[in-house]
């Protein structure tokens, strides 16, 4: 064995036995604070007495601080796919209203998913309780497991995800504080996920600020524009009476539907029968419905529809304005008196206010919002690159210039909680490949 090899396994062992003897706490993985973050909102007294009675949480899963905390983790978890690439934030992501700004969302190894990724904001206002477009899952504890064990999402069997957690260092405690012990199955692990989910909650829009001013949403609202006011009247005034109807689908202060429906965006259903074909037999009844989520943050969840075909507002504006096809299933606020698909014909200038309107509807504080960002340690250091010439031998800490204990062209990852401490033995020699990752929890 030469002196490179010699040094090259010495410094190997050296590392991976000080990586191997550092005691690590949930700190060095996750940002959370000592006192868990108040995770049941406090909506202003026109909303909370508007929904009271549509919440789906069950009896049996109340949302407690800790309980979301552990959710919000496992939410943000890579670990939780199969290659460790994705997680349910990365088809829901916060910075777009908990939604996926692509058409279709892309799963772990790549492939895409048959619908669009849909908005998870005021999941728990949805009183039916069924999940998915095309409501397979009968209860949200159901649904949050089935992305992880999806062949194209998350790709892990029902086994595997208890046993992946388990795995982690960081739960254990977790799980203490959310369930009293340190068992971890996948009720627990659903139950977590619900409860952090059912938290998101938008209240903090434009339209709330003008809603509180007032004793009913059909008054103008002082805060809001000419046009704005005028949106709303059209989102809120029924067809027969000269509006939109919106508010027929789209009801409540959490602005949410009571059940799927079917909204003319095709004449016939063939490649996907939704809700209808989510059973067997096939629910002739309900081929072409869809669940639709709240238009809280509409703006910030393009592009539209359960296939994501439409890309702006205006387009789905065009659309119940004058693009209703006849399918046999047509929602029924969707057909004129004599059961054809209704025409708007609003003016440009009316659509514009109506798409003004659902701006209002964007709550800023959700992109924000802490409690429910991500808590993983976040990477400040990441370096690849090429030593061409000579050599490096590291000091006590990695920087951008270190380090490699690898040599002959071969690559090495480094990647730690807080820092890696290399002994000075460590050696990158000429034409070896290098990449550190070094994140930080304060």
């Amino acid at each position: 064995m030469n002196m490179n090899l010699r040094k090259l396994v010495l410094g190997s062992v050296i590392f991976f036995l000080f990586v191997a003897s550092k005691t690590l706490t949930t700190t060095d993985y996750l940002n959370l604070p000592v006192t868990p973050y108040e995770y049941n909102v406090s909506l202003p007294n026109f909303y909370a007495n508007n929904v009271a009675n549509i919440d789906n949480s069950p009896a049996n899963n109340p949302i407690t601080n800790n309980g979301a905390t552990l959710g919000r983790v496992l939410f943000y978890d890579k670990n939780l796919s199969l290659n460790r690439t994705v997680s349910c934030s990365s088809c829901h992501k916060q910075s777009e209203g908990f939604s996926d700004s692509r058409t279709l969302s892309i799963g772990f190894t790549g492939g895409t998913t048959d619908r669009h990724g849909m908005t998870i904001l005021n999941a728990r206002y949805y009183q039916r309780g069924h999940f998915f477009w095309d409501e397979r899952a009968l209860t949200l504890e159901d649904q949050v497991l089935q992305p992880l064990q999806n062949t194209v999402e998350m790709g892990l069997t029902a086994a595997q995800i208890s046993e992946r957690i388990a795995e982690q260092p960081y739960y254990n405690q977790l799980f203490i504080n959310a369930f009293g012990n340190n068992t971890i199955d996948n009720e627990r692990i659903s139950k977590a996920l619900a409860q952090f989910v059912r938290s998101i909650v938008s209240y903090q829009s434009k339209y709330d600020v003008g809603r509180a001013a007032v004793n009913n949403p059909n008054q103008a609202f002082s805060n809001f524009t000419i046009q704005e006011n005028q949106g709303k009247q059209l989102f809120f005034t029924p067809i027969p009476q000269g509006g939109g109807g919106c508010a027929g689908c789209h009801g409540t202060e959490a602005f949410v539907s009571t059940r799927p429906e079917n909204n003319g965006i095709d004449a016939t259903s063939t490649t996907d029968l939704g809700v209808g074909g989510a059973s067997s037999p096939i629910r002739q009844n309900l081929v072409g419905t869809f669940k639709n989520s709240s238009i809280r943050n509409i703006e910030l969840s393009a592009p539209y529809m359960h296939d994501g075909r439409f890309a702006t507002l205006e387009q789905v504006v065009d659309h119940y304005n004058s693009g209703i096809q006849a399918h046999p299933n047509l929602s029924g606020i969707l057909k004129d008196a004599n059961g054809n698909p209704v025409k708007l014909n609003f003016s440009t200038t009316q659509k514009t206010a109506l798409v003004a309107f659902m701006k209002t509807l964007t709550d800023n504080s959700i992109a924000n919002e802490v409690r429910w960002s991500n808590p993983f340690c976040q990477t400040n250091l990441s370096f690849t690159g090429t030593i061409n010439s000579g050599g490096f031998q590291s000091s006590n800490s990695i920087l951008v210039q270190a380090t490699s204990q690898i040599q002959n062209s071969s690559t090495v990852n480094l990647v730690s909680g807080k820092s890696i401490i290399l002994n000075p033995s460590f050696e990158a020699k000429a034409g070896s490949v290098f990449k550190a990752q070094i994140s930080t929890c304060q």
